[in-house]
């Protein structure tokens, strides 16, 4: 718009005025383009706080997925031996307790050590 006076031929703008209006347009130019750049800027923080968030809830999920891993195996074995069958050989033995528990620690120390292993637990987990 101010471009359109500046080069109005018409003659109602005096020509002591297109100075003026030539300085109004070429600040408007810039004040747009500090207006594009800052957007530009708040458009890269925002990309750079949705990765932020996006590798934090990876890390949760991470751990929950470690935990369900370590815990599956566990409620299934408790399961089997929570349903109360009469004619499972096992339970009438007396070491059948103390054998579930070891089944118990050896999968879970199986799982954790294999994690550690591969990485994904522990001071390398980074």
């Amino acid at each position: 718009m101010v471009d359109q006076l500046y080069r109005d031929e018409s003659g109602k703008i005096n020509d002591t005025t297109k100075p003026f209006l030539r300085d109004v347009y070429e600040h408007t130019i810039q004040v747009v383009e500090i207006i594009e750049s800052y957007r530009e800027m708040a458009s890269g923080l925002t990309d750079l706080y949705m990765s932020a968030v996006s590798n934090r809830m990876n890390e949760i999920m991470k751990v929950l997925t470690i935990m369900a891993s370590v815990f599956i195996p566990l409620t299934f074995v408790a399961g089997v031996y929570g349903m109360n069958f009469q004619h499972m050989p096992e339970l009438g033995l007396p070491w059948a307790y103390p054998a579930v528990w070891v089944t118990f620690i050896v999968l879970t120390s199986g799982m954790l050590l294999y994690f550690r292993i591969k990485g994904w637990i522990g001071k390398d987990s980074t």
